[in-house]
């Protein structure tokens, strides 16, 4: 796709792209916004370096692709601001958010559309984040499989995400929800199939015996995993990320221990996951 307004460096032919001539504090121009946009659903997560952003500034490029979600589950750092997760690790973390595959907060009945994670102090080594793309996780499996999974659901529970929330929290505010999805989920842009399982939040396949739901789950688990579907960013400070969760899932490496990570998401709603099959 040519642009315009933007350049766009592909990490991956599979996945992942870097975006440059783009300045995330200003708002974005009516062109420069489809772009960015036209970028995100051709590479389903894309990158900016060098960004400087305010708290506002953050929420106002969040809310141009939709209104902005709040968790469900995670402490409010600033009470002006709801819809900012803030994402950060130090001495004392002992785990860190997304340190298994998975979609952001898929166990709401309408799961966000996208998340823009923006850091600020990032580690001297590691701490990268790996993006897997869904659409060659569901294009890849054999026919059979494919066929099988047709009409599927799967449950998706935020406590086995949160569990260490669940156990820590006396908060009436915090919820837990669960939900059930499509196994395949048909994209609401682009009209591609992909994979809407993973390790993080799902649970069980409802319409099969628990050992047969355990035994596919793992075996979608596994393939999703695969590294010819993934990129992998190394972030830098002032960096940005901003992913597509209907077709992409990451993983957040958790390898800097002692040292610290911090950075602010915002989350753009989305809608109900559906399955339409293709003709």
């Amino acid at each position: 796709m040519a642009y315009q307004s933007i350049e766009v460096r592909k990490l991956t032919p599979s996945i992942g792209a870097e975006i440059f001539g783009v300045d995330l504090a200003k708002p974005l121009g009516n062109q420069q916004f489809q772009e960015v946009h036209d970028a995100l659903m051709d590479n389903l997560v894309v990158f900016f370096r060098d960004q400087k952003m305010t708290i506002d500034q953050h929420k106002d490029f969040g809310r141009r692709f939709g209104p902005l979600h709040t968790h469900p589950n995670a402490p409010i750092e600033f009470k002006d601001h709801p819809e900012i997760l803030v994402i950060k690790a130090d001495e004392k973390s002992r785990h860190v958010a997304g340190e298994e595959w998975h979609s952001d907060v898929s166990c709401d009945a309408e799961p966000p559309m996208g998340s823009i994670l923006y850091l600020t102090e990032v580690p001297p080594d590691g701490g990268d984040t790996l993006f897997a793309n869904m659409y060659r996780a569901y294009e890849t499996l054999s026919d059979p499989i494919k066929r099988m999974l047709q009409g599927l659901t799967a449950l998706h529970d935020s406590s086995k995400a949160h569990y260490y929330r669940v156990k820590a929290t006396d908060r009436d505010d915090i919820k837990f929800p669960n939900a059930e999805h499509p196994v395949v989920r048909t994209h609401p842009v682009t009209g591609k199939q992909g994979l809407y399982v993973n390790r993080g939040f799902t649970l069980r396949i409802p319409q099969l015996k628990r050992n047969e739901s355990d035994a596919l789950l793992e075996m979608l688990y596994r393939h999703i995993e695969t590294p010819e579907f993934q990129c992998r960013f190394r972030w830098q400070k002032n960096s940005v990320a901003f992913w597509d969760n209907r077709c992409a899932q990451h993983h957040a490496m958790f390898d800097y221990f002692p040292h610290r990570r911090y950075g602010h998401r915002v989350t753009v709603c989305g809608d109900k996951p559906f399955y339409r099959a293709v003709a």
